[in-house]
């Protein structure tokens, strides 16, 4: 595997539980943990031995966006210095972060305290499921330094999981919303006390790892595609095509026998 100096990954049985590593730092995101973070999710995708994700921080926060105080971060200056084509690819390298968090096949789950803001309020918005601490405070922060409230997948994500009228408001004023409004607006699945993060998340692992294998990740595809299906056709066409991928395998004979006998399922991915 991969050493990374910014990231710190303990394996688990088939989950991978990452750690944004510069606490000192509130996790900002520096061109270093850019790199990391676009070879780590890019690692995954034909890795079938990874089957969930668990992303959270080190130290007081998840991640408090983009570290300002690393001026090679700032696509804004060297758009102005270089011109419009270097700056672009500057934010490309960012943005490339959350495609690759979708396009992976494993789940991925933030466990979000303290301040996720800008860029780290893109990563908890690009994972599966968020489960916040009491302490969590999100907001687009962009837009309080003169840029776009719409960065790195927020205008994409936050209306989907929100509605319009409460991502309108996020975005256009740039104000926090707090752990426990998260979850009012199906935010987060649930709040819990930052030290219980770890133990409430254990249940989500313990059942998405006695799903199939294959059938994980055909889901997590497949919620992505609907998301966007232009039809109800066009969801369910893709909804068939998975079934009876899933149906050939002898994943689907164990589990329907494993059903009738009242027992716990031996899944082996294949």
């Amino acid at each position: 595997m991969t050493a990374y100096t910014t990231l710190d990954i303990r394996k688990e049985g088939g989950v991978d539980w990452v750690t944004l590593n510069r606490p000192e730092a509130l996790n900002s995101l520096d061109p270093v943990m850019i790199d990391e973070l676009l070879d780590y999710f890019a690692s995954l995708y034909m890795n079938n031995e990874v089957r969930v994700v668990v992303l959270k921080g080190a130290g007081r926060a998840f991640c408090a966006g983009l570290d300002l105080k690393d001026t090679s971060n700032r696509s804004d200056t060297s758009a102005i210095q270089t011109g419009p084509a270097a700056g672009l690819i500057s934010q490309r390298r960012i943005s490339e972060i959350v495609m690759r968090m979708r396009k992976c096949q494993q789940p991925i789950i933030s466990l979000v305290h303290g301040p996720a803001c800008g860029g780290g309020f893109a990563l908890a918005l690009a994972s599966d499921i968020r489960i916040a601490g009491e302490s969590a405070r999100m907001n687009a922060a962009f837009i309080r330094i003169g840029l776009s409230a719409c960065d790195i997948g927020v205008s994409y994500f936050l209306p989907r999981l929100v509605g319009v009228s409460v991502a309108s408001e996020l975005m256009l004023t740039g104000r926090f919303i707090k752990a426990d409004r998260a979850l009012a607006t199906g935010l987060v699945s649930e709040v819990v006390p930052d030290d219980k993060l770890e133990e409430a998340v254990r249940p989500y692992l313990d059942e998405m790892l006695t799903t199939a294998p294959l059938g994980l990740r055909l889901t997590k595809e497949c919620l992505n595609m609907a998301v966007d299906a232009g039809s109800l056709e066009a969801a369910i066409a893709m909804e068939d095509r998975n079934q009876i991928l899933c149906a050939q395998t002898d994943d689907f004979a164990e589990g329907v026998k494993a059903f009738v006998e009242k027992r716990t399922p031996q899944y082996q991915d294949r």
